[in-house]
């Protein structure tokens, strides 16, 4: 049987009474990449958050490695293997670019001890910033900032919300690289939500599609990126 990184079985979710997601369904392999697309407004952020512990669990059940999240905080779910880079980057405008790396800090059950050096080495561009402080970087820069803040944690799973969004093409090209480093040489087990279709499907060979709050694809990427039409009436307008 396959290892099971994280899993949710038939969960509700959303914010007050609200209901966002509906019975939804989703596991990933240990080490396994996928992507999550969809319009605006379906639950994708949502679906990050609820992993977390963001948002109003209505039902169902949330596991990483076989332990039930269900009941943490999200503190203790961070602690438990999980790394989020949420939409916004939330990174500390009045510390500097390694204070911020330090503060997030800690042991964790990933398979590779993060430090500053490592994030340094991973994003080069950071290293030469490293006494700058959060508010005086760029777009891009606060982007890998928050994704090796996320990383200091050790998670074992990496969860990633529109780490393109709003960034010039070079930037993203760099920010990809290192996501596919990730993936490939650290074995990074990652759920990325990304707007771009054509950087969600040549990141991951498992696409996910949602609609309304629930999976409504769940195959290849290579499959879904040949097939245009029903690509365009997934989401839209394919975006790449």
């Amino acid at each position: 049987m396959v290892d099971r990184a994280l899993a949710l079985h038939a969960v509700s979710a959303g914010y007050g009474d609200t209901v966002v997601l509906e019975e939804l369904e989703l596991a990933l392999a240990q080490g396994e990449s996928v992507s999550l697309i969809g319009r605006n407004g379906v639950g994708k952020s949502t679906l990050l958050e609820t992993v977390m512990g963001h948002t109003s669990l209505h039902g169902g059940a949330i596991r990483l490695h076989g332990r039930e999240l269900t009941k943490l905080a999200p503190f203790r779910r961070a602690r438990a293997g999980l790394g989020y880079v949420p939409q916004e980057r939330e990174v500390f405008p009045s510390l500097s670019v390694r204070e911020n790396l330090e503060v997030a800090a800690r042991g964790g059950p990933g398979a590779r001890r993060w430090s500053s050096e490592a994030v340094f080495e991973l994003f080069p561009q950071l290293a030469a910033r490293q006494a700058n402080r959060g508010n005086q970087l760029s777009g891009g820069e606060q982007q890998m900032l928050s994704i090796g803040r996320a990383l200091m944690g050790n998670p074992s799973v990496l969860l990633l919300d529109e780490p393109s969004e709003g960034l010039s093409p070079l930037i993203v090209e760099e920010l990809v690289r290192a996501l596919k480093r990730l993936r490939d040489e650290e074995g990074m087990t990652c759920l990325l939500v990304e707007q771009n279709t054509r950087i969600a499907l040549g990141f991951s060979p498992r696409a996910l599609v949602m609609n309304r709050g629930r999976i409504v694809y769940d195959g290849t990427s290579e499959a879904l990126a040949r097939d245009r039409a029903r690509l365009d009436a997934l989401i839209g307008v394919a975006r790449g």
